[in-house]
């Protein structure tokens, strides 16, 4: 069972910028680690992804609303950062990391993700 704890979240003036961090913890035999966000009324979305999870790195993946401005990495088996950058007042939401196996479908569908943080709260001001 993996456990995932996030942090880093915060309230920022639009234009400005926060570094959320995911610490995972146990063994669950993963392959594919994200991130999700959900604003008050909103569904769930995916935000960005890193597959598969290797010691040589894997691929990003990114939704079209934050490419080029939000950046996921890995800096080690255990932890997984989401560098976001020219916040909007939009990108006000619920942060949220998972974990899974991508078996199917695309890498934002939440099917694919078996394990979930708590999440961290980001809010963008104008």
């Amino acid at each position: 069972q993996v456990q995932l704890a996030e942090s880093g979240g915060g309230s920022v003036q639009a234009g400005g910028s926060l570094r959320l961090t995911c610490v995972t913890s146990g063994y669950g035999g993963i392959n594919l680690m994200g991130w999700f966000r959900q604003a008050p009324g909103k569904e769930r979305e995916g935000v960005a992804a890193i597959y598969p999870i290797s010691p040589r790195g894997g691929n990003t993946y990114y939704a079209d609303s934050v490419k080029g401005r939000f950046i996921i990495s890995r800096d080690n088996a255990n932890t997984m950062y989401l560098q976001l950058n020219s916040l909007k007042a939009e990108d006000t939401a619920m942060y949220t990391c998972a974990s899974g196996l991508w078996r199917e479908g695309t890498w934002s569908e939440a099917k694919n993700y078996k394990s979930w943080g708590q999440g961290t709260q980001v809010t963008v001001s104008l």
